[in-house]
């Protein structure tokens, strides 16, 4: 049975919405019968986002508005827009993300990269959540994260950062609207897999086989928020959930065993990992 706020005519907001899983999860819920706000930057790319979403539904019930998440006036914009146009709001989908790559000495580009990909969100939930929590019915906030801002692989730091401070950020929420009297929004955590986006896509023109698609990607996360799951830990068609767990656990176990940091990419520790990513206890 599906999450009570996936219900026709309820209004859901989706930043990074113009493209990728973001685009894919505003057709959806476009297709579900709810009224939609699409936010992200470019105004052609919001244009041809908003006439493939409103094919799914009355173009009346879509609205596409020029957004940057990382500016607070912004965000306010958005919010009284949509509730001008639709009224209260009972989906807010964090998505808006990027990833242009990054070092650790090179600071070139981690002031965006943090500010769009963890103060977005953050910013996000401050304007959004108090008016969602005051309407006392079913919401949905779910912030898109990344496998990187848990296992933390080299080579994109300022990524890695982002990601892994919007866990813990939405970690926080959580706790803070199940602590909320008559509180009846959730907080979730969203971590794709190997998604096929533009966002991953560099030169490649089809998809890879191991890729799922932004569609496949958006159906399982509303198969798990409607299941009432936090972590919403996407497989694909490479990497299974059994090998997401051993690959977290062996990340956590770094702490509790005291072994160097990333140990995973350690050259002394290359061999044991492979070998506990085969067992199954």
């Amino acid at each position: 049975m599906a999450h009570p706020a996936f219900s026709a005519s309820n209004v859901a907001v989706v930043t990074g919405g113009a493209s990728g899983i973001g685009l894919a999860a505003a057709t959806r819920f476009a297709s579900m019968g709810l009224k939609v706000a699409i936010a992200d930057l470019g105004k052609d790319k919001l244009h041809a986002a908003h006439a493939l979403v409103a094919q799914q539904s009355d173009g009346e019930n879509v609205i596409a508005v020029e957004t940057d998440v990382t500016k607070f006036d912004d965000l306010q914009r958005l919010q009284a827009t949509v509730e001008q146009k639709f009224g209260g709001i009972d989906i807010l989908m964090n998505n808006a993300g990027i990833q242009p790559g990054s070092s650790i000495f090179d600071t070139s580009r981690w002031d965006q990269i943090i500010a769009v990909n963890l103060f977005g969100v953050i910013r996000g939930c401050q304007v959004f959540g108090p008016s969602m929590i005051e309407r006392q019915r079913p919401g949905l906030i779910i912030n898109t994260g990344s496998k990187q801002g848990i296992t933390t692989p080299p080579g994109d730091p300022a990524y890695n950062v982002s990601k892994s401070g919007m866990k813990t950020f939405t970690e926080a929420l959580q706790h803070e609207l199940r602590n909320t009297s008559n509180c009846h929004v959730t907080a979730h955590l969203f971590i794709p897999g190997f998604v096929y986006t533009p966002l991953v896509a560099g030169n490649r023109v089809e998809k890879p086989a191991g890729a799922w698609t932004p569609e496949e990607t958006v159906d399982f996360m509303l198969e798990r928020v409607s299941a009432g799951d936090f972590y919403i830990l996407c497989p694909d068609n490479d990497v299974s959930r059994s090998i997401d767990e051993r690959r977290i656990l062996w990340a956590v176990n770094d702490i509790i065993k005291n072994r160097p940091a990333l140990s995973r990419w350690h050259p002394d520790y290359q061999g044991e990992f492979a070998e506990f990513l085969k067992r199954s206890d």
